[in-house]
């Protein structure tokens, strides 16, 4: 885009779409309009609820089982915890200066692409194939319909769990592609109603620990690190998925196009919404183990939140608690669903996907609905495709893997930024500070070597599966797209004899989207 041309498309934005505060700049100074003020539906009360229920989905119900058998210890089990609030809230302080910099739909997309511009669209190729083809949405779709078997008193097996899945990311798509305020309204409720669950049982936690149980009283903080685990390939799996529980805490930097004054909003959401959840996670697990002696949170697996329910008020309660954590269920799946399919959307925007226009558009109910459905067609997939004893374990890390290469990148790439402020021209409303950086860049280095050391016998998170195969798909989801960019941005070019050249376009719906047209060498177009 000519620079003559990049200011015709400014003025042309600031009358048509409210002036400079909905003008964002991107990568190479290309301005895109964000959107007209009558698309902002997301304000702060929505923004931490956005995050709150990325980020409390069934990982507090599902995954302290597991974190302890793999941990060994209560002590070492906490400890994690503690461990995964402060990375997750280094992590957050990134995303914050990234989000208040670059305000746009998109999130990682666009400060990977601010920061790695050579070779040009290589990292937009790489993220835009980790995001289209892995179904963040379909792991808590599956817990959602264990929940709901276990409340019904009904035998959990492959396929009754995973229709029951299906039909609930169905609803999700369903309601954010066609409704989107009445989605966002259902996203508040149900993050409320998840708020009034993990009340309950931190307060019942607190009575745990004073003796009011129906079963005797367990003693699992007499000799708390008994039992702890010398194995690094045990504690760092454990250590995910305890970080699995945290994602989230970047989810409103997808869509802060659409938020009302996104810095300000970004600002005070973020933190409240991953510190407040911090604290919750810590009492929950002190209520756990307040309540269900040692062996049976180990063997009680994803349903340890029924276990701990039973415990303190009765089998009545116990059903009960199993419906309110499938809504927590499906309450993270609407969040997903919401963020990742903007995400599709804006590298549609960018027009490196097949039939960029088709997810780019917002029509017809304004909503990324061909983003949504792409999100949707993957995650369904990835929910049917794995072996019943494993498909949960496997989504989450496999999911959780390239998200620690992709944060790396991202942290490396603010610090690259900082040694050239300069050249970036950057100056923030906030800063993360240099050394906050440098330990999400390392927790991040640590989580992508430590998976490859060997378990020791009995570790293997999985039944079936090789220790390393979520290590090794996850990558390959970035290769592929390193692969994808190769061949439609170098190789075709050059057989082809023409250049791709980038177009701004606006759409119909007042979005703009960028297009590529190929031009011979001697300025014709194909």
């Amino acid at each position: 885009m000519s620079a003559s041309s990049t200011s015709e498309h400014k003025a042309e934005a600031e009358k048509n779409y409210g002036g400079t505060d909905n003008i964002a700049a991107i990568a190479d100074g290309e301005v895109f309009e964000q959107t007209s003020d009558d698309r902002r539906n997301i304000g702060t009360f929505s923004a931490i609820f956005l995050i709150f229920n990325r980020m409390v989905g069934t990982g507090i119900f599902a995954t302290p089982s597991s974190i302890l058998a793999l941990s060994g210890s209560v002590g070492l089990a906490l400890f994690l915890w503690v461990a995964g609030t402060i990375i997750s809230a280094t992590g957050m302080a990134v995303y914050l200066e990234f989000g208040t910099a670059i305000p746009r739909n998109g999130g990682e997309k666009n400060y990977l692409e601010f920061v790695y511009r050579k070779p040009k669209f290589l990292v937009t190729g790489m993220f835009g194939m980790y995001v289209f083809l892995l179904g963040w949405a379909g792991s808590n779709s599956v817990v959602f319909g264990e929940y709901i078997l276990h409340a019904a008193g009904k035998e959990v097996d492959r396929w009754n769990q995973r229709g029951i899945g299906l039909a609930c990311i169905t609803a999700a798509f369903l309601v954010h592609g066609l409704a989107l305020k009445w989605g966002l309204r259902l996203q508040n409720l149900l993050g409320m109603i998840k708020l009034i669950i993990i009340l309950i049982i931190v307060v019942a936690g607190w009575a745990a620990l004073g003796g009011a149980l129906k079963v005797p009283k367990p003693d699992n903080f007499t000799n708390a690190f008994e039992g702890t685990t010398g194995s690094a390939y045990g504690v760092v799996t454990a250590l995910y998925n305890v970080m699995w529980s945290f994602i989230g805490y970047s989810n409103a930097n997808y869509a802060l196009q659409e938020t009302r004054n996104p810095v300000r909003t970004l600002k005070i959401a973020a933190p409240i919404a991953l510190l407040g959840t911090g604290v919750l996670y810590m009492f929950v697990n002190i209520a756990y183990f307040a309540a269900v002696p040692k062996d049976e949170i180990i063997s009680s697996g994803r349903i340890l939140a029924a276990s701990f329910f039973r415990n303190v008020f009765g089998d009545k309660a116990e059903k009960a608690l199993s419906v309110f954590v499938a809504l927590s269920a499906f309450g993270n799946v609407l969040s997903v669903i919401f963020s990742q399919g903007r995400i599709v959307q804006e590298l549609g925007r960018e027009g490196i996907l097949p039939f960029s226009g088709f997810f780019a558009t917002n029509k017809p109910f304004n909503a990324p609905l061909a983003g949504l459905f792409e999100h949707w067609v993957v995650s369904v997939i990835i929910m049917l495709a794995p072996p019943p004893g494993d498909a949960y374990n496997f989504i989450l890390n496999v999911i959780t893997y390239p998200l620690s290469v992709v944060n790396f990148f991202v942290a490396v790439g603010l610090i690259h930024i900082y040694l050239n402020r300069a050249k970036y021209e950057w100056a923030p409303p906030i800063s993360a500070t240099l050394p906050v950086v440098v330990i999400f860049a390392l927790s991040n280095l640590y989580l992508i070597i430590a998976p490859f050391v060997p378990p020791e016998d009995g570790m293997n998170v999985y039944e079936t599966l090789p220790y390393w195969l979520h290590c090794v798909v996850g990558a390959g989801f970035l290769v592929a797209g390193a692969v994808y960019w190769l061949f439609w941005a170098v190789i075709i070019p050059k057989i082809g004899g023409y250049k791709l050249v980038r177009e701004t376009i606006l759409q119909e719906d007042g979005w703009t989207r960028n297009a590529f047209v190929r031009k011979n060498p001697d300025g014709t177009t194909r």
